[in-house]
């Protein structure tokens, strides 16, 4: 019937349509390396870079004075309270060490007790 003419083609794709898909694959496969890499090539975590953080144990950096003495001054009770209970369960050199353990700890809860004390103290201005 239309011999000559040629019938507009509807299923042909535009230039920049066959770019769109190719543009699309490749985000696809960006997509999936990072993922890939996410999951089978973790990267390891950042060490910390303050060097005193090199124990097991850490203190906060928000804990203010008073918190950190009072801390210090209980643990300290405990650890005289241990040393006592070991005294009176050893004999001889154990027993004198267990003694010194509980007198050093003793006198080191002196020392922040006084320290929490000159804390809570109000500041007096210096007499001329």
């Amino acid at each position: 019937m239309n011999e000559g003419k040629t019938e507009p083609n509807f299923n042909r794709t535009t230039p920049l349509a066959e770019f769109d898909a190719i543009e699309d694959l490749l985000k696809d496969r960006a997509a999936a390396e990072r993922a890939l890499d996410h999951y089978l090539n973790p990267k390891p975590s950042k060490p910390s870079t303050d060097p005193r953080i090199d124990s097991l144990f850490s203190v906060t950096a928000k804990a203010d004075t008073d918190t950190l003495l009072t801390s210090t001054s209980e643990t300290l009770a405990s650890i005289k309270t241990m040393a006592e209970d070991l005294a009176f369960e050893v004999e001889g050199t154990r027993r004198s060490v267990a003694l010194g353990i509980h007198q050093l700890v003793e006198l080191c809860q002196l020392l922040v007790d006084r320290a929490l004390d000159q804390l809570e103290a109000p500041v007096r201005p210096a007499e001329s």
